[in-house]
């Protein structure tokens, strides 16, 4: 069955709502990311995205570009992110996206590109700066049931252009939660309920939001208006923070069971 399909399932019937978790393959080295991948997802982690890095990360803000930096310079590219994903399916079955720009893919070849993230077990895929209309440039012979193509809905999308994305998505929809890169302030509840609602009305997908949350406050406030809540920025930034550190796993598995609790039924009521 299809991963994030079963995720979604499961968590409906518990009450609960994903926490799906954004870190960049290869940061801050390919051994120690391999490490802090698997300590957050045997920590709670519902889904991963896990980033490809990427020299001009335009849609991120610094915390992230900079963490795109240090995978580069240990030399990370798409193929061993690739690796990654292979060697974390062999030890987790929480799914897995990859998050990317489109460069690295197109590079990489769109066809092989899609057979060898079946093959490393991914379920997803998220293109960042690819626009719907020219999508068909890289998925004209995927098969859509084998890799999810998750798509973005901006806070300033249109309710047509919102039904159009719905309707050629898979796996779930990513809702931005304001206007900006990853990791900047301004969170308005209001706002993104009104986008959800809006959202719900065009499409049965699960929605995540995603874009400047951080503490369990914001992700327990996300978890009553969405299915999901997406971090990302706040992981990069205890990864920085504490790459010296001999305890970084485990730093960032209490962060994930922190922000995990926030997602359970006696938090989102």
């Amino acid at each position: 069955m299809n991963r994030i399909r079963k995720t979604f399932g499961d968590l409906r019937q518990k009450k609960q709502k994903a926490l799906v978790g954004f870190v960049t393959a290869g940061d801050p080295t390919p051994e120690l990311s391999l490490e802090i991948i698997l300590a957050m997802c045997r920590s709670g982690l519902d889904i991963l995205e896990l980033g490809i890095p990427f020299s001009d990360p335009t849609s991120d803000g610094p915390v992230i570009q900079r963490s795109s930096e240090r995978s580069l310079k240990k030399g990370t590219s798409l193929a061993g992110g690739l690796a990654m994903t292979s060697l974390l399916r062999e030890q987790t079955d929480i799914p897995i996206i990859l998050f990317s720009y489109y460069n690295p893919i197109l590079r990489y070849g769109t066809g092989l590109f899609h057979e060898d993230a079946v093959a490393a077990g991914a379920d997803g895929v998220l293109v960042v700066d690819l626009p719907p209309e020219e999508s068909d440039e890289m998925t004209a012979g995927w098969e859509r049931s084998r890799l999810d193509l998750i798509r973005l809905i901006a806070p300033t999308t249109p309710p047509d252009r919102m039904a159009m994305i719905a309707e050629i998505s898979d796996g779930f929809l990513y809702l931005v939660s304001k206007t900006g890169v990853t990791g900047g302030k301004g969170l308005d509840l209001d706002e993104v309920s009104k986008k959800v609602a809006a959202l719900r009305e065009r499409t049965d997908l699960p929605i995540c939001v995603g874009f400047g949350i951080s503490t369990p406050e914001q992700v327990a406030g996300i978890a009553t208006l969405a299915d999901g809540v997406v971090v990302g920025s706040a992981f990069e930034k205890l990864i920085e923070e504490n790459m010296a550190e001999p305890g970084l796993p485990q730093a960032l598995s209490r962060a994930v069971k922190r922000l995990k609790a926030a997602t359970l039924p006696e938090k989102i009521r």
